[in-house]
C-alpha cells in the first residue's frame, strides 16, 4: 500500500491560511437568495453578515468548521491568532442574529437544504471543543433554528435524494450525528437514526449505477454506507454493510476504488469532481475502521482512499473555483 496520507501541522497551517482568504471573500459570490422585490437585491454581506465569503453561504460555513477543527488539532498554529480575531469578528450575538432574521423569513423555508444545514450543525459541533465558548454560544440560536428545520423536515421526507451533490441527504445526515451526539441532543440522534433506517434500512446489492456524473463530489453509493456507519450501532451496520456492498472483497464496484479524473479546474462543476475524490477517500477510510481486524475488505479500501488522495490533494489550492472550499473535505479525508 501507498504510504499514508496523514493531517500534519505544516498541512493544517496551509489549509488555514487558504480559508483565511476567502471566507471574508465577498465576490465572486453565487448567492442562494429569492427577491419578492427591488428592496430584495442586496449585496452578499448585507445578507448574511458572517457567512458571505466562499463564494456561496455554505462553502463558507464549511470554511469556518475547518478552521475550528485545526485550531482545535493544533493550537500552536501560525494562523491561531488569525483565526482566533476572525471568529471574535464574526460570531458574535448581533450578527448570527442577522442570519437568524434571513433564515425566518418565508421564502428561505428550503434555504441551503440539505447540505448547508448539515455543515452548520457540524461547524457548531466543532465549536464545543473550542476554548472560548462564546463563539458556540453566540452560533447557537442559528443552530437551533436548523434543529427545527430537521425535526420539521425529516417526517415528512418520504424519500431520500441520492445524487452526488449539494441535495444528497445522507450527508446531511452524517455531519449533522456530529452535533446531535456533541450536544447531547439525544431527540435529534433519534430523529436521524429512524430516518437513515427508513430510508437506507431496505438497500441491498448497490451497483454504484451512474458513479461518477459530471459533477458529483459525493459518492452517493458510500456516502449512504458511511452515514448508515456513523448512524447505526456496529452490530446493525456490519450485517446491513455485507448486503449493501456484497461484492467489495472483490473491489466491486470497481468504480468507487477508480479515482476521477478531473479535466478542467476553472469550470466550477467540473471541479467538483476534486471533492468526489477527497470525499471518497473520506468514506473508504472510516468505512474500513469499522470492519472486523483481518477483513480482506480492509486493505482494498485503504489503499483505494489512498489511490483517491493521491489524485486530489495536489490541486486544493489553484483556480478559485475549488480553491474556495476543497481544502474541507481534505480535512475529512485526513483525519478519517
Amino acid at each position: 500500500m501507498a504510504t499514508r496520507h496523514e493531517l500534519d501541522a505544516e498541512t493544517a497551517e496551509r489549509f488555514a491560511r487558504i480559508a483565511l482568504s476567502h471566507v471574508t471573500r465577498e465576490y465572486p459570490n453565487k448567492p442562494g437568495h429569492v427577491l419578492l422585490s427591488d428592496a430584495d437585491a442586496r449585496t452578499p454581506r448585507d445578507l448574511h453578515p458572517v457567512f458571505y465569503g466562499s463564494y456561496d453561504w455554505h462553502s463558507c460555513v464549511h470554511g469556518y468548521w475547518m478552521l475550528a477543527r485545526l485550531l482545535n488539532r493544533f493550537p500552536g498554529l501560525p494562523s491561531a491568532d488569525d483565526i482566533e480575531r476572525l471568529f471574535d469578528d464574526h460570531l458574535v450575538p448581533d450578527k448570527i442574529d442577522a442570519e437568524c432574521r434571513y433564515l425566518a423569513a418565508p421564502t428561505a423555508r428550503g434555504f441551503e437544504r440539505p447540505y448547508g444545514w448539515g455543515w452548520l450543525l457540524k461547524l457548531s459541533a466543532e465549536l464545543v471543543s473550542c476554548r472560548d465558548q462564546r463563539w458556540f454560544d453566540a452560533l447557537s440560536p442559528l443552530s437551533g433554528m436548523f434543529v427545527e428545520r430537521f425535526r420539521d423536515f425529516l417526517p415528512i421526507a418520504a424519500y431520500p435524494v441520492r445524487v452526488g451533490t449539494h441535495f444528497n441527504t445522507a450527508f446531511a445526515l452524517r455531519l449533522s450525528a456530529d452535533y446531535a451526539e456533541g450536544v447531547q441532543d439525544a431527540r435529534l440522534l433519534a430523529l436521524l437514526r429512524e430516518t437513515a433506517v427508513r430510508w437506507y434500512g431496505p438497500d441491498a446489492d448497490c451497483p454504484a449505477w451512474g458513479e461518477p456524473s459530471g459533477d458529483d463530489f459525493l459518492s452517493s453509493t458510500l456516502i449512504e454506507a458511511e452515514c448508515m456507519r456513523r448512524l447505526l450501532t456496529p452490530d446493525a451496520f456490519r450485517p446491513w454493510f455485507d448486503r449493501f456492498l456484497p461484492d467489495l472483497h472483490q473491489e466491486q464496484p470497481r468504480t468507487i476504488f477508480t479515482p476521477v479524473n478531473v479535466s478542467d479546474r476553472s469550470d466550477g462543476k467540473i471541479a467538483h469532481l476534486d471533492g468526489l475524490n477527497l470525499s471518497r477517500a473520506w468514506c473508504l477510510r472510516s468505512l474500513a475502521t469499522a470492519l472486523p481486524d483481518g477483513d480482506p475488505r480492509n486493505a482494498a479500501m485503504m489503499s483505494a482512499a489512498e489511490r483517491h488522495l493521491d489524485a486530489a490533494l495536489p490541486h486544493i489550492a489553484g483556480d478559485y473555483m475549488g480553491e474556495h472550499w476543497l481544502a474541507s473535505f481534505a480535512v475529512l479525508a485526513l483525519e478519517a
